[in-house]
C-alpha cells in the first residue's frame, strides 16, 4: 500500500432544506460507481480553500461563494492514505451539474437512496445529521416550569438538541425534570442528552450522556448510548474525546461569561487553531448567541452550544 498521505477537500454542499450533494464515481476510476461528497486532489503548496473552489469549478460548474473548515478525516484505502479536509459549503453560484461523466443525487441523511459509500464517508453522515444548535437547560435560574414551556416553543421552532444540565437539582428532582423534557423532545425527534449522569440517561431512556472533562479523563470507554459529548478546554482534552470515541465535543470558553467570570476565554483564534483538523464535529461554548453562528463556522466550528441564547425569545 501508498504510504504517503494524499491530501483531499471534500465538499457538503448543502441546500436550505436540508439535503446535500452526493457524486457517483465514474468509470475507469478507483472505486468507480462509489457515491461520494465531491472534491478532489490538493495540488502541492495550494491552499484547502482554493483547491476546494477549483475542484468544484471543474466537477460541478459552480463558483463557491461561501464555505467553512469542518471535520478532517484520515482513511487508508488499499491504494492511498488520504487525508479528507471537509467543507460545508452553504452559498454558490450556479446550479451543479456533471462536468466529469459522474452521476449526482440530493440527499438527506435519515433518507439516503444511492449506494454504495465509499467507506471514509460514513462517519461524515452521522456528523452531518447533528444540528447546529446545541441548547443547555438552566431551569435553575429561569424556573421549571418556565424552562418546560420555552423547550415547547423551541421545539416548534426547529430545536433539535438538548442537553440536560442541572447541577444545583436535587436527583429525584432532576429525573423528573430530565423525564419531562426527554417527553416533549420526541415528537419532534429532537434530541436529549443527560449531563454527566450516564445511570440516569439509560434509566430514562435519553439519546445520551454529555460528559465533563472529569469523566472524560476517568473513563476507559464511551458510554453505550446513542450519542456521547463531552465538555473540553484544551487540545489534551480534545485528542482524549477522539481517543474514546465520543460523538461530538463542547470547547470553551469562547468569549467571557458571567457564570464563569473567573475563566480566561480562549478566543475566536485560539479556537479555531484548537479544532483545525479534528476528526469530530466541535460546539462552540461562552457566551454565545444566535448571531454568533456564521462567526463559529467560520472558525471551524460545527456549530454553537448556548445556555441562554437558546431560550431567548424567537
Amino acid at each position: 500500500m501508498n504510504t504517503n498521505l494524499v491530501e483531499v477537500v471534500a465538499a457538503v454542499i448543502e441546500r436550505p432544506d436540508g439535503s446535500f450533494l452526493l457524486a457517483q464515481r465514474p468509470p475507469g476510476k478507483v472505486y468507480a460507481g462509489y457515491w461520494e461528497f465531491p472534491g478532489g486532489k490538493v495540488e502541492p503548496g495550494e491552499p484547502l480553500a482554493t483547491a476546494l473552489a477549483r475542484e468544484l469549478h471543474e466537477e460541478l460548474g459552480i463558483e463557491v461563494e461561501r464555505a467553512y473548515p469542518w471535520i478532517v478525516r484520515t482513511y487508508a484505502y488499499a491504494h492511498a492514505r488520504v487525508r479528507l479536509n471537509f467543507f460545508r459549503v452553504r452559498s454558490w453560484r450556479g446550479e451543479p451539474h456533471a462536468k466529469e461523466a459522474q452521476r449526482l443525487a440530493w440527499q438527506r441523511v435519515a433518507a439516503l437512496d444511492v449506494a454504495p459509500l465509499l467507506p471514509a464517508n460514513g462517519p461524515v453522515l452521522r456528523a452531518l445529521g447533528l444540528p447546529t444548535e446545541y441548547a443547555i437547560t438552566h431551569a435553575a435560574s429561569m424556573g421549571e416550569a418556565a424552562q418546560l414551556s420555552r423547550i415547547d416553543a423551541r421545539l416548534a421552532q426547529g430545536l433539535r438538541l438538548i442537553q440536560v444540565r442541572e447541577k444545583q437539582m436535587q436527583e429525584a428532582d432532576l429525573a423528573r425534570f430530565a423525564a419531562a423534557v426527554i417527553a416533549r423532545a420526541r415528537p419532534y425527534a429532537a434530541q436529549v442528552l443527560i449531563n454527566s449522569d450516564i445511570e440516569l440517561a439509560e434509566r430514562l431512556g435519553a439519546d445520551g450522556v454529555h460528559l465533563t472533562s472529569a469523566q472524560l479523563a476517568a473513563l476507559d470507554k464511551k458510554p453505550a448510548l446513542d450519542w456521547c459529548a463531552a465538555s473540553c478546554h484544551s487540545a489534551a482534552e480534545l485528542e482524549r474525546a477522539l481517543e474514546l470515541g465520543v460523538d461530538f465535543a463542547v470547547l470553551g470558553p469562547v468569549q467571557a461569561t458571567p457564570t464563569h467570570a473567573e475563566t480566561r476565554p480562549l478566543g475566536w483564534d485560539s479556537f479555531s487553531t484548537l479544532v483545525r483538523g479534528r476528526a469530530m464535529p466541535v460546539f462552540a461554548l461562552g457566551a454565545m448567541q444566535p448571531a454568533d453562528l456564521q462567526i463559529a463556522w467560520h472558525h471551524g466550528a460545527h456549530g454553537i452550544a448556548m445556555v441562554r441564547g437558546s431560550w431567548q425569545q424567537r
